[in-house]
């Protein structure tokens, strides 16, 4: 095989490992050294494995991210606590270390287009319950609590047809479009900060996984050549 755009990619992270600077990355180490993924990699997986996992989902991954499992790893380092391992388990393959209850009959679904995706949470928006419309506090908080959950279960089918690929901790997750016309585009969840769930970029200039993966190793090795802050 040739040059790839991940060619040497795998070895760059991994050196990474060996420099006390890199512990500086954000979710390579927690402060107690244990949680993070520590710059490692799962094993990359082979082109039969990788076509076995799309026909049981039945998906067609993009171009860009069948090339990262075949060439650099199944999963492990990478934006926020790593990527979401691919790995054939007992019920077949599932992707997993970001969020063991996504829903995997979904990935093969059309992903929502943008008029649709805002009707349906902006009505969500619009059933919020008011405390001036109970007459206890009770009663308002289980009605508050049933929105909740059934805007929990509505953005499940909001993010059909993407792949939830890495978190950062309190509920900050980067998908990635499997379907649709957007396929192929990165997508962020800033829901728990009261922000949106939006894509990378803009529509002119969609950020893939590619760049989305190579910004986060070109960030990595900056910030290991930067000093440690030492405490005083």
């Amino acid at each position: 095989m040739g040059a790839t755009i991940w060619s040497g990619v795998r070895e760059r992270v991994e050196a990474l490992a060996g420099v006390d600077e890199a512990r500086q990355v954000f979710g390579a180490r927690s402060l107690s050294g244990g949680a993070g993924h520590h710059f490692r990699f799962m094993d990359p997986l082979s082109e039969a494995e990788v076509s076995e996992a799309e026909a049981q989902w039945g998906v067609s991954l993009p171009a860009e991210y069948r090339g990262f499992l075949l060439e650099v790893g199944a999963g492990g380092a990478g934006p926020g606590y790593g990527l979401s391992i691919l790995r054939r388990t007992a019920a077949g393959w599932l992707w997993s270390n970001v969020d063991l209850a996504m829903r995997h009959d979904y990935l093969g679904l059309p992903f929502l287009t943008g008029d649709e995706r805002w009707r349906v949470l902006g009505e969500h928006d619009d059933r919020q319950p008011l405390p001036s419309a109970f007459d206890d506090e009770e009663a308002y908080f289980a009605a508050y609590s049933a929105w909740m959950t059934a805007g929990d279960e509505l953005f499940d089918w909001v993010t059909r047809g993407a792949l939830k690929l890495s978190h950062e901790g309190c509920g900050y997750c980067y998908w990635l479009v499997l379907t649709g016309p957007e396929r192929g585009g990165m997508w962020r969840d800033d829901r728990p900060g009261d922000g949106e769930f939006s894509p990378l970029g803009t529509p002119q200039t969609p950020v893939g996984f590619a760049r989305w993966y190579l910004q986060w190793v070109e960030g990595a090795e900056a910030a290991a050549r930067r000093p440690l802050r030492r405490p005083r």
